[in-house]
């Protein structure tokens, strides 16, 4: 099991209330929150790895280099070296070393590698399984992996963790007429607001689907560009004739990577806490008392 960390705890913080804090009055719905996510997941699934994928680089400059626009309205500071400032809520950005002091302490594994994404991390240990793979995250874009034969899914939270949409192959055919690679090229075609992808002008999720339904991926309706016995209508053509320099670098913004070089880590999931005085000392200065004993039941049950 993959945890988009940052998508739960974004989730967590907004769905728990930010009267739940420690006892200094420092805010801490996002890490109550998450634990008792992670704690859920464990119960329910029961998976024989756990790894909480981080993202070390939440707009990755290679990246940003291919579409400048990409997360642009995110961004609080832009940096020269490091990963450039992204705008968060006050009160968030204080409880992430919180939640990785907590993961670090329960023994869950924590992987973020300089210059990714979470998502790249989730895409190269996908790439990387031998099993089944359950992808727990509230972000789409991560459909792209879903594979029936490999048994790759994503569990998409609608109420929390204990109400999850099981995304597979019949799934996403269902509402967006493609496999999991084919979400890939249906996100870059129709854009995507919220990550600064500006799409193809006039294509939208619907003509996309259309589109790749008809010439198979993005590569057949580039070459259909040139076909003039293709089926593109003249203003289609024109519109995707138009946006070839997008369509030549937004897969690699888009799809994610899989060759990210990742360390040594034990991915097994703990039967018990690692650290259990570290994991008291949690509870104790943060107030964390209930969400931590209820992970830790989850483990060791």
């Amino acid at each position: 099991m993959l945890l988009d960390t940052a998508s739960l705890y974004y989730r967590a913080y907004f769905g728990v209330p930010d009267s739940v804090r420690a006892p200094d009055g420092t805010p801490v719905n996002a890490v109550r929150g998450l634990l008792d996510f992670i704690g859920r997941l464990v119960q329910d699934h029961r998976p024989d790895d756990l790894v909480a994928c981080m993202d070390a680089d939440w707009r990755p400059h290679w990246r940003v280099e291919l579409i400048p626009s990409y997360k642009a309205h995110r961004v609080a500071e832009l940096t020269e070296t490091g990963p450039d400032v992204e705008e968060t809520p006050d009160t968030l950005a204080p409880q992430v070393p919180i939640i990785e002091a907590a993961l670090d302490a329960f023994g869950i594994a924590r992987v973020g590698v300089a210059g990714y994404e979470a998502d790249d991390i989730i895409g190269t240990l996908t790439t990387r399984a031998t099993g089944p793979v359950d992808i727990v995250t509230g972000d789409r874009d991560l459909y792209q992996l879903v594979d029936d034969a490999r048994q790759r899914r994503v569990l998409y939270p609608l109420k929390g963790v204990g109400s999850l949409q099981v995304t597979d192959e019949e799934w996403l055919r269902a509402k967006y007429g493609v496999d999991g690679p084919g979400y890939a090229d249906l996100a870059l075609l129709r854009g995507d607001p919220s990550d600064g992808l500006p799409g193809v002008p006039g294509i939208g999720e619907k003509t996309a689907a259309k589109l790749l339904d008809a010439f198979g991926d993005l590569a057949g309706i580039i070459a259909a560009i040139d076909d003039p016995e293709s089926a593109l209508t003249p203003t289609q053509r024109k519109r995707l004739d138009e946006s070839r320099p997008y369509l030549a670098v937004a897969p690699k913004v888009v799809r994610v990577a899989s060759d990210v070089p990742l360390p040594q880590f034990g991915p097994a999931l703990p039967s018990a806490p690692a650290q259990p005085e570290m994991v008291d000392a949690l509870a104790h200065r943060w107030g964390l008392g209930g969400a931590v004993s209820r992970l830790s039941g989850a483990l060791r049950s």
